[in-house]
């Protein structure tokens, strides 16, 4: 979610900064009106393309099912038009009963990004019920002996030999902000309590001595003990799987911004050194797909044959909720700092907007972004567009516009 940041010292190249947020926007203006032209069944959900270029959309159970009626609400946020007001609301709408949602920790993803972002622009009452409903849902996932939300039912180890039954992502942190929007709506200080202690949990137990994160914590419900750190998405169990490092620089920002808790704040400038520090960042910062491939004591358990990757997959979605993080992050830290985290956003955002990255009008499937990776282990999404590398490629343009002092057009 987007939100009001400090300016930085940047007046004098204002101009330039503004014509760079403002060309990117008609570029994604154009590609969505694209879409919006296509995408017709609005039961159905942008998310991807297969091989032909066509888009691939989804269902109402998804969890990225938020990201498309966010992106038209960035696009609203920025045009200011009621066009793109009109089509962010039918598309959020069509969202309604996902509310009652209890089988999946993904309802910040789903509802806060589409609904979250419906209200804090238009202040409608109606919106801000639905995310309370959502947050009532959510927390039906909460186990105290745990101290987390569940993630998945179920999680299988990649040998097949265990399955455990209560599994936490580092995604999931991603969806605590949705919990923080309601105590503050409602006054019941509940939804927060349950967010809080989910971020202590994941701070005590996912995140390495360095910073770098697991994806997947499984516990024991009755007792709360770890009984495993394993990967879905990622090269290996030890291994940093980019997204997942970009989600925890994300949701610990958050988790400081909301409760002012200053182990939070270490863990967000923590795992955010951890991505920029990587030896195996690219130049450009737009990393690839996990930051550990084929390197010596990464050994992964699936089923891995490199001779299919010559050239190790980036994954753009990474480096867009990176950058958004970092511009969030920078606004609650020291001078030095912030000066490298804003540099290392301005260099991201300047690297998604080139033509390498960022598609020409009509292609891609009217996506914005290309070359993001889905789940590279699970032979899916592989170098293709994706809607939330999409939505927060706008966020970010919009964080990076209010940081540089906004001209509005």
């Amino acid at each position: 979610m987007l939100h009001a940041a400090h300016k930085a010292d940047t007046s004098s190249t204002n101009d330039v900064h503004n014509d760079f947020v403002h060309q990117n926007f008609l570029l994604s203006a154009q590609q969505y009106n694209g879409m919006l032209r296509a995408a017709t069944d609005i039961s159905r959900y942008p998310r991807t393309i297969n091989a032909r270029g066509e888009v691939i959309s989804t269902d109402i159970g998804e969890w990225t099912v938020g990201f498309w009626p966010g992106c038209l609400w960035y696009e609203y946020e920025y045009f200011k038009t009621e066009n793109w007001k009109a089509v962010a609301e039918k598309w959020t709408r069509s969202l309604e009963k996902a509310q009652y949602n209890t089988t999946t920790h993904d309802l910040g993803f789903m509802m806060y990004c589409s609904f979250g972002n419906a209200y804090r622009l238009t202040g409608n009452k109606a919106y801000r019920d639905v995310l309370i409903k959502s947050a009532e849902s959510l927390i039906t996932r909460f186990n105290p002996k745990v101290g987390a939300i569940k993630s998945w039912d179920s999680f299988k180890s990649w040998d097949g030999h265990s399955v455990y039954n209560f599994p936490v992502i580092i995604d999931n942190m991603m969806n605590l902000e949705l919990l923080f929007f309601a105590s503050k709506v409602t006054g019941n200080p509940k939804y927060k309590n349950i967010a809080i202690k989910h971020a202590e949990t994941t701070l005590k137990n996912h995140l390495r001595p360095d910073y770098s994160a697991y994806h997947v914590v499984n516990y024991d419900p009755q007792t709360g003990k770890v009984l495993s750190r394993e990967t879905k998405q990622g090269f290996a169990d030890n291994s940093a799987w980019s997204r997942g490092q970009a989600w925890a620089i994300y949701s610990f920002t958050v988790a400081y911004r909301e409760t002012h808790k200053k182990e939070f704040l270490n863990a967000a400038i923590k795992t955010a050194y951890y991505f920029l520090n990587e030896k195996n960042l690219p130049a450009d910062k737009i990393p690839y797909w996990d930051f550990n491939v084929n390197q010596s004591g990464f050994n992964p358990r699936w089923s891995y044959d490199p001779s299919k990757y010559k050239t190790v997959p980036r994954d753009a979605s990474a480096a867009a909720v990176a950058s958004s993080a970092f511009l969030e992050l920078c606004t609650f830290t020291g001078s030095n700092d912030r000066s490298r985290l804003f540099g290392a956003a301005k260099e991201m955002l300047e690297t998604l907007s080139t033509k390498t990255y960022r598609a020409d009008v009509g292609t891609n499937g009217f996506f914005i972004l290309k070359h993001s990776v889905g789940s590279l282990p699970n032979g899916v999404e592989i170098d293709v567009p994706l809607i939330y590398a999409d939505y927060y490629y706008l966020e970010a343009l919009l964080r990076y516009q209010k940081l540089t002092s906004p001209v509005k057009f």
